[in-house]
């Protein structure tokens, strides 16, 4: 005979005193997780920052006498540091300001196609084509750009020369053109399809995150899907999109190999884009000119790495200024 109901009750119910021990167990437990995890991140977020001021002092140290070397040193084309690093600086700005212009209106156009206008069924296949572009190493892309882009663009360079270089100020930007098509145009079109990918992969997310109730009412009211898009998808991911146009732009500012490989290496101070001679990168010119170094001259190429440092710690700097100021805006 099973015991009565009551007899049950008494030997399994928990006591209140079990259930406050069980309690205390477990938030005993959440609070060990919960500083392990705290501890762990606060000492991954210590090591990056040692990391970086490891890297300046050690480019502060080592490129602190490139600021002042003899003439001979920096070469027949410059006299003092400053001469040195300026058509580098020019090359840099240049090729990374041709790579946003090309690439921040398609990698926005191609995340929001994903995100709100493409079927789910060409959606992920292009959204996972994409992505693997960023898996493509930066040699492959300067050698396509060395090899063929180039070849393909000269007519480009030609009508461009032709077309826009008789105009005062603008054909400044359209001289004679390089008969191989290795110019910072070339260089900026491969670090456009270089970046493309960053710039897609986070705009794609953050448009992704737009609140569903946002866009319903939106519609609801009589909006199109271009302006639902207009009102609620842009302003919401307004910081997430200048995120990502910095993070594209630092990794244009510091690429190496093709624009190394891109590039008629040049040291003329000249904003023509199109120009037999065009002024390379700072990280191009890093890479080219480390293994015939001398003492002298490794001091002023890790000089212009201190340089290099700074710019896209600037730009970064810049970009958490800009993104902090927009969530400041949408709080209130």
């Amino acid at each position: 005979m099973p015991p009565p109901n009551d007899e049950v009750t008494a030997v399994t119910a928990p006591t209140a005193e079990t259930e406050d021990v069980s309690a205390n167990w477990a938030s005993a437990r959440a609070g060990v997780g919960d500083r392990i995890f705290a501890g762990t991140a606060l000492a991954a977020g210590l090591t990056i920052l040692a990391a970086l001021a490891g890297v300046f002092i050690f480019l502060a140290v080592k490129g602190a006498s490139g600021f002042t070397k003899p003439t001979e040193v920096y070469g027949p084309h410059a006299e003092s540091f400053l001469g040195y690093v300026v058509p580098l600086l020019v090359g840099t700005f240049t090729a990374s300001v041709i790579a946003l212009i090309i690439a921040v209106p398609l990698s926005f156009g191609i995340a929001l196609v994903i995100s709100h206008y493409a079927p789910r069924w060409i959606a992920a296949p292009v959204a996972y084509v994409i992505d693997l572009l960023a898996a493509v190493p930066s040699v492959v892309y300067g050698l396509w750009g060395a090899f063929f882009l180039a070849k393909q663009l000269v007519p480009l360079h030609v009508w461009l020369h032709e077309t826009l270089g008789p105009i005062p100020l603008v054909g400044e930007l359209f001289g004679e053109p390089n008969p191989a098509g290795r110019s910072v145009l070339t260089a900026g079109i491969v670090l456009a399809i270089m970046i493309l990918p960053i710039i897609t992969a986070i705009t794609r997310e953050v448009f992704s995150r737009t609140p569903r109730l946002h866009e319903e009412a939106a519609l609801a009211l009589g909006a199109t899907r271009w302006e639902m898009v207009r009102m609620t998808v842009f302003p919401y991911a307004r910081s997430g999109m200048v995120s990502a146009v910095m993070l594209g732009l630092g990794r244009a500012l510091g690429e190496t190999m093709a624009v190394t490989m891109v590039l008629s290496v040049g040291f003329d101070l000249s904003w023509n884009i199109i120009a037999t001679s065009s002024p390379t990168s700072i990280a191009a010119n890093i890479a080219l000119k480390y293994k015939e170094r001398s003492a002298d001259l490794l001091n002023v190429l890790v000089a212009t790495g201190l340089v290099l440092f700074l710019m896209t710690f600037l730009v970064n700097f810049l970009a958490r200024w800009i993104v902090g100021r927009s969530e400041r805006r949408m709080a209130r």
